[in-house]
Order: C-alpha cells, then structure tokens, then sequence
C-alpha cells in the first residue's frame, strides 16, 4: 500500500450485539494484517468497558483496536465527529500499509463514514429551548404543521408525536434556511479510496438470544455492577449519556434501590435482544453485504469469510498484499 488514491481494501464488519464481530475482526487482522477499528458510538467512552463490550487485551491478542477510549463521558458522540475521527485512522493505516477492519455495531456511523454527511448547522439551544416552548404552549400538532409548512416533504416522514425529531428538523430548516431534506440531499462526500468489503454476521435468533443472556450474565460476574459503583463514586453527572447506555441505567436503578439485580438483568437481557433486532433490521438494508449464518468467533464462519475475502481479492486484482 501508499499515499497514492490507488483503490485499498477496507472490510466492514456488520451484525447484531453479541453476534461475535470483535473475534472475527482480530482473526482477519491476523491473517491479512489488519488492524481493528470500533465503529460503536458506546465504545468511544472511556471508563464504560464492561457493559459495550470493549474487548479486553488479551482479547485483542497484540491487534491495534482504534476509536476506542476516545471521548469523556461529559464529551457527545455524533456521527460527524466519528467520521472524521475515522479518516484520520484510515489515513494512518494507508501509510503503514495495514487493513482497516471495522467491526460496526452502530450503523448510522458506518453510513456517515462511506456517504459523508450533509452540511447540517449545528444546534442552537436558545432556538431548540424556544421551540419546546412552543410545544407546551400550542394544542398538541402545532410544531408539526409549522414543518409542513417549511418542508412538507420531511413533515411526511416524522409522525407529530416525536418531539425530539420535529425540534430538530425545524431547528435546521430555520437556521439553514432551507427545507431540511435539501440540506441532506446536498453537500455530502462519500469516502473515496477504498474498496469496502462488507461481511455480515446472521446468527440464529434462538441461538443470539441464548448468547445475550449468558453475555449479561458473564459481565455482571466480571464486575459490571463495581465499575458502575466506581463510575458513580468518582463524581461523575449521574445524567451524563453513558449512563443511558443499556445495562448501565439499569444496574444504577440498583443501586438507588430502585429495583433488584434479578429484575434488572432480565431487564437489560431484555433491552439487548431489542436491539440485536433494531441492528439487524438497520443491516438488512445495507447495500452490498455479503451475510453469514452464524457467530464470528466460529472457526468455520471465519474460514468461509477468509475464503469469501480471498475471492473477491482476486476479482478485484489481488487488493490485498
């Protein structure tokens, strides 16, 4: 590889929570010397390990793992700022000749980085504080004309009840000064350079499932439940975002003695099989993936991606070195 705008592989992993993407993405690493980047806007943050599923060292097994441990609890995580996080790393990686192995468990930032982003102003509290006003001051459906009126075409796609949609759809159309689907049909730069793979994980719902519920289990055995208490004891806003993770709202409530740690990890069990489905229904429309059945840390799964990546090497003439 070099700093050339020669076409370099990139492979994105895709799949749902608990679906194995991390030991599938150090296994590739290894073999086509590769290094791994988190595509997961949980994993950007620091001190919330236990319950994103940050892979532990050993884990990693000597595999550079990148955007992970980047931001401060306090600190917010938007598509954006994960975009050009990743460029850089790309741009890293294409010096030193590595392949980018993405192990994408939040879908909306893989589309950031291959799409680009639309030229969206950023969010002015003053005019979002006056547009709740708004909200608490008018019969229920009166944001959602004033969109219609802006812009009927994205007043089609927010239902009048979702509040937090229709403050920022309006919020952009005021400051851009224009309709917000122009400003997302506009102005966008998809990455170029790279020739991305996509490999998707589609373990049986039975069997994700039974993975879920043991992964709770496993974590809360390592000690989800103190790394909550120490994240709390260290002074830390008990509303900064992290805190909304799932399991990590969940085992707070415990320790207020809101609710019991039985209740709360069928709780959390029952929050992760959600979006394990969420995930999937957002990958399934991913264009371009080429889907596996079964769980990335399955020696035959990682054979077939490993002869599936060799194949399409050929097609595209020997991309990989």
């Amino acid at each position: 590889m070099n700093e050339s705008n020669t076409l370099l592989p990139l492979v994105a992993i895709v799949g749902p929570t608990a679906s194995g993407k991390s030991a599938l993405a150090v296994k590739l690493a290894e073999r086509l010397g590769g290094e791994v980047v988190a595509c997961d806007s949980t994993q950007l943050y620091r001190g919330f390990d236990i319950g994103t599923a940050k892979p532990a060292l050993d884990e990693r097994r000597g595999i550079p793992h990148h955007l992970v441990n980047v931001l401060d609890p306090q600190d917010d995580a938007t598509a954006g700022g994960y975009r050009q996080m990743a460029l850089q790393i790309l741009q890293g990686l294409r010096k030193r000749g590595r392949l980018p192995i993405f192990t994408v468990g939040t879908g909306l930032y893989l589309r950031a980085l291959l799409e680009g982003l639309a030229d969206v102003p950023q969010r002015s509290e003053e005019l979002r504080e006056r547009l709740r006003s708004t909200i608490d001051e008018h019969p229920p459906g009166h944001l959602h004309r004033i969109l219609k009126r802006l812009d009927p075409q994205a007043a089609r796609k927010i239902a009048p009840a979702d509040e937090q949609k229709l403050i920022r759809a309006v919020e952009v159309c005021i400051l851009a000064r224009k309709p917000i689907s122009a400003v997302h049909s506009s102005g966008r730069v998809p990455l170029e350079g790279w020739h991305v793979l996509k490999v998707g994980l589609m373990p049986l719902r039975e069997k994700l499932n039974e993975r879920i519920h043991s992964r709770t289990d496993a974590m809360l055995e390592q000690g989800w439940m103190r790394e909550v208490q120490a994240l709390l004891d260290s002074g830390l806003n008990e509303n900064a975002k992290p805190f909304d993770f799932i399991g990590y709202r969940e085992l707070r409530a415990v320790l207020r003695g809101e609710t019991t740690l039985k209740e709360a990890t069928e709780a959390i069990q029952q929050a992760t099989r959600r979006y394990a489905k969420r995930q999937l229904t957002w990958f399934r429309k991913e264009p371009g993936v080429h889907w596996f059945s079964g769980f990335g840390d399955d020696a035959a799964v990682q054979v077939s991606v490993l002869e599936w990546l060799q194949a399409e090497e050929l097609k595209q003439h020997k991309l990989f070195s």
